[in-house]
């Protein structure tokens, strides 16, 4: 981990060897820890170090760039001059904007020296409990234990500088046996936050749960999905909410007529979702790629929509502020547990998590994608069996009208990855399954 006072002294030392009408420097690094577990025993470890350092220049509205990982003065200045050689051939770019000048940012929790100084035995010693649980229920566990600290700096030649540090430690195991599989995965800034006996108990849980699954045909269910699930549904929700599709015709938040669906109701009244770079439980960035401040920001409330992604050329055109991309997302639950959602249910399906999502249709934000690692048969109020996976068509749009009850809001590590979201388990009505998935 570089300090930032040492940061900010190399940015500005790149800067300084810029000849370009304006330049836009980033420096950012990591240093990544892992261990993995395979058939119930420890089987690799290792460390990563990255550095990355990135220059634009600008000449009127060309632009170029160039990437690097030394940081020696003769590097540095090679890079300036390549990216200001390229700004000089590339094209005009009509949507061009000057660089930001100096901002103000919010302070933020994401790092914790608990998880920046964490060593290979203490997260080997976090995979410990998850390969006693899964020896004395006779299944094979495997996972990867990952944790980090890193940085990110910002800087141009109008006097801006950000820079912001972070810590990460990832949690993910796989328990398989006979004709049935078990998932748990969890993600926190913090380590010390991290109960890794918790998910051991979860994944070998539903291993042996899910074993000799029934056959069930696909269709349109009530279904409730865990916390993972409904994480995997907000991102690429959130990524549709960009205003200059929604003004230009390209969105489900299009206004029949032109415009854009800024103030209606377009979810169920339950749905609220906002972003807090300083939420505690998950912390985002504080700053955007251009430097732009991150802020508390509500994008659904009571089902309608607050806000939209601007960016700063859209938000010119049409005479408003700029709206950065969010860097977390919260969805605000209830209070409703999972086993009171399965007693209120007639004949549904809980599922444990998806995988391997891909959009259909971009226009409304009609997904695909697979379940796994333990679907359950819902019949009059509990469950009775495991059944086998399906593959699914939905839209979160759909999904989130459709909402009939919440557990609580929790951190939630989806089956596609790593992610800052918080969102509860939800029961919802009519969700469709297109197909059985022969994955066990």
């Amino acid at each position: 981990m570089i300090p930032e006072e040492e940061a900010q002294k190399l940015v500005r030392k790149v800067l300084g060897f810029s000849k370009a009408d304006s330049a836009v420097v980033s420096f950012s690094g990591s240093d990544t820890l892992g261990v993995r577990f395979a058939v119930n025993s420890v089987t690799t470890a290792g460390f990563r170090k990255d550095e990355a350092l990135s220059i634009e220049s600008h000449f009127g509205k060309r632009s170029g760039s160039a990437q690097i990982n030394q940081t020696d003065d003769a590097s540095i200045e090679e890079a300036v001059r390549k990216s200001e050689q390229i700004a000089k051939l590339a094209p005009e770019n009509p949507e061009f904007m000057e660089p930001l000048g100096p901002q103000k940012y919010l302070p933020s929790p994401s790092y914790a020296d608990s998880t920046a100084s964490s060593s290979p035995q203490e997260l080997a010693a976090l995979c410990r409990p998850v390969i006693d649980e899964a020896n004395a229920g006779g299944v094979a566990a495997a996972g990867y234990a990952e944790c980090g600290a890193g940085f990110s700096a910002l800087a141009n030649s109008k006097g801006l500088f950000a820079c912001q540090k972070s810590t990460g430690v990832d949690f993910s195991v796989t328990v398989r046996a006979k004709a049935g599989s078990g998932w748990a995965a969890r993600n926190e800034n913090d380590i010390r936050r991290l109960d890794a006996a918790a998910v051991g108990r979860a994944s070998v849980r539903k291993c042996l749960d899910s074993r000799e699954p029934a056959s069930l045909d696909p269709g349109e269910y009530t279904v409730i999905l865990e916390p993972s699930a409904t994480s995997d549904f907000l991102w690429p929700l959130l990524e549709a909410f960009n205003a200059r599709d929604a003004d230009e015709g390209r969105s489900f938040l299009t206004r029949k007529g032109g415009g854009n669906r800024l103030g209606e109701k377009v979810f169920g009244e339950n749905v609220t979702i906002y972003s807090d770079p300083a939420d505690d439980v998950v912390p985002g960035a504080t700053f955007s790629g251009e430097g732009l401040p991150m802020a508390k920001q509500t994008w659904i409330e009571n089902g309608v929509v607050k806000s939209l992604i601007f960016s700063r050329f859209w938000a010119r055109k049409q005479n408003t502020e700029p709206v950065p991309e969010p860097a977390n997302l919260i969805l605000r639950g209830g209070d409703v547990s999972v086993d009171e959602m399965i007693k209120q249910t007639t004949r549904g399906v809980l599922v444990t998590r998806f995988w391997y999502i891909r959009t259909v249709d971009p226009q409304t934000v009609l997904l695909t994608g697979l379940t796994r690692d333990g679907n359950f048969l819902i019949e009059n109020g509990r469950i009775t069996k495991p059944v086998n996976n399906f593959r699914f068509n939905e839209s979160p749009v759909a999904v989130l009208n459709n909402v009939v009850a919440m557990g609580p809001s929790v951190r939630a590590r989806g089956g596609e990855g790593a992610s800052s979201i918080s969102a509860p388990a939800i029961l919802v009505d009519n969700f469709h399954f297109s197909s059985v998935s022969k994955a066990s």
